[in-house]
């Protein structure tokens, strides 16, 4: 184990704070991109970049952080990825140009490789797999998944109240303290030297430079055009170099990814789950702010608030999901859930119009962040069942290489499906093609191991609680 086994439910805070960060950092831009065009001088072309210099190093630095987090340590990994949200976001906020910024939030996306992988490494490695994981899981998911609509409307209030740069200056503060907490909140890294382990460079920057030119390209092809001179090339260039890793990894004596690891039923699922999950539920926010901003003529603080609504169930959602695993089983619970959250999706689709109020589309809502929530809580954890303890950061590496993905992929697709008007029967058909997919998810969610799943092994009769089980059911009872 690798937290500090004193202070569990601090140890489970902060990491669940750590995951709130990366999750509002990744929309707290999204509202605040018209005010940053037009003090920065951006072109309409560039101005996406704001978004994508940070999707395309997200996704492209997963696999190296992960497996970074195995050889050195995630409580290492861990202060390196918030130190450079640290840095980048203070250079964010002072850029006078647009490419100032981009690097900047290119950076970030570096950051968040690091840092989402030892994360899920650190609650992974630190509360057993059973009730006690999934206690824990559900904490991180509930701040995974709020992040992701908090920082909808931290944006929206941010900007109003203080400008643009304020949606880059809120992340110093919250990293730096999150970084220094690290230090008392965590143990000392203990890192593996047997076996003649070894950096796999080679594996590193092929996979590296191959993921991120095929999520540019993904990125990328929507705006320019799929066979576009920036687009069709990087795309021929990522899949060369990917193919290319995938020969070294099966010759390499000590592969960035183990190629036994993929023939695992339950992380080769989970893959396919977090492409589906971010492919479709992941894509909701995108069309949801389209349908308030453009059809009802919300501003960015009020498109915020409308979020409150899926926030508070998706919490919901999120801290059930533990005790639900844990009395069902891990494939019941996941597939269960995302069977409530394609209902949910096509329940929110169904009301939508032009003079529909928006009380027409909280039912449809609240199911949609109660399937999402606890869906999303425990596919993570899913994806390290049974790995060994020195090889989950290259798990979850692989599992959020395929999430974001997915979500590049899933986006281009329901766009070109709601068509380029943004009318509302076009964003209609996206929600409805968006539910078809998380049912289809919800089937694939069948190939996870059994009822036991990650576990609803009760411990040992006559052998108390761990003091890490005490605090996660504390945490988990908020």
């Amino acid at each position: 184990m690798t937290t500090n086994r004193h202070h569990p439910g601090w140890t489970l805070a902060l990491l669940a704070f750590a995951q709130l960060i990366i999750s509002i950092d990744y929309n707290i831009v999204y509202v605040a991109l018209p005010e940053i065009g037009a003090a920065l001088g951006f072109s309409i072309g560039s101005l996406q970049w704001v978004v994508s210099g940070y999707a395309v190093t997200f996704g492209g630095f997963l696999l190296l952080g992960g497996r970074a987090s195995d050889l050195f340590g995630p409580r290492r990994v861990f202060i390196l990825g918030l130190s450079l949200y640290a840095v980048s976001s203070l250079v964010g906020g002072l850029a006078e140009n647009p490419w100032v910024l981009i690097a900047a939030r290119a950076a970030q996306g570096i950051g968040g490789a690091f840092l989402f992988p030892a994360t899920l490494t650190l609650v992974g490695t630190s509360f057993a797999e059973g009730r006690e994981r999934n206690r824990a899981f559900a904490v991180w998911g509930t701040a995974g998944g709020s992040g992701m609509i908090l920082g909808s409307l931290l944006g929206g209030v941010l900007t109003d109240a203080f400008g643009w740069a304020a949606v880059f200056y809120v992340n110093v503060p919250l990293a730096a303290l999150a970084a220094l907490l690290a230090f008392p909140l965590l143990a000392r890294d203990t890192v593996r030297h047997d076996a003649g382990r070894r950096f796999d460079a080679a594996g590193a920057l092929t996979a590296t430079a191959g993921t991120t030119l095929v999520v540019f390209a993904l990125v990328q092809g929507p705006e320019s055009g799929w066979t576009a001179t920036p687009v069709a090339p990087a795309a021929a260039a990522g899949i060369a170099l990917l193919t290319a890793f995938a020969v070294i990894e099966k010759r390499g004596a000590d592969p960035l990814t183990p190629p036994r690891l993929l023939r695992r039923r339950d992380l080769s699922t989970a893959m396919a789950v977090t492409f589906l999950f971010m492919a479709t539920l992941g894509n909701l926010l995108y069309f949801l702010t389209v349908y308030f901003q453009t059809v009802h003529g919300y501003n960015a603080l009020r498109t915020g608030l409308a979020f409150l609504v899926p926030m508070l169930a998706i919490a919901a959602g999120s801290q059930a999901a533990g005790r639900l695993a844990t009395r069902y089983g891990l494939r019941a619970t996941i597939t269960a859930a995302l069977a409530v959250a394609a209902a949910g999706t096509a329940l929110t689709a169904m009301p939508m119009a032009a003079d529909a109020s928006y009380a027409a589309l909280v039912p449809g809502l609240v199911v949609l962040g109660l399937g999402q929530g606890a869906g999303y809580s425990l596919v993570f954890g899913a994806a390290g069942t049974g790995v060994a303890e020195h090889e989950q950061g290259i798990a979850a590496g692989l599992a959020s290489t395929t999430q974001q993905i997915g979500g590049a992929v899933g986006l281009a697709v329901l766009v070109a499906v709601a068509g380029p008007t943004g009318s509302v029967t076009g964003l209609r058909a996206a929600m409805f093609a968006a539910a078809a997919g998380a049912a289809a998810m919800a089937l694939v969610a069948l190939r996870f191991t059994g009822p036991q799943g990650i576990g609803s092994r009760a411990p040992p009769r006559g052998r108390p609680p761990t003091r890490s089980a005490r605090a996660a059911d504390l945490v988990g009872g908020l």
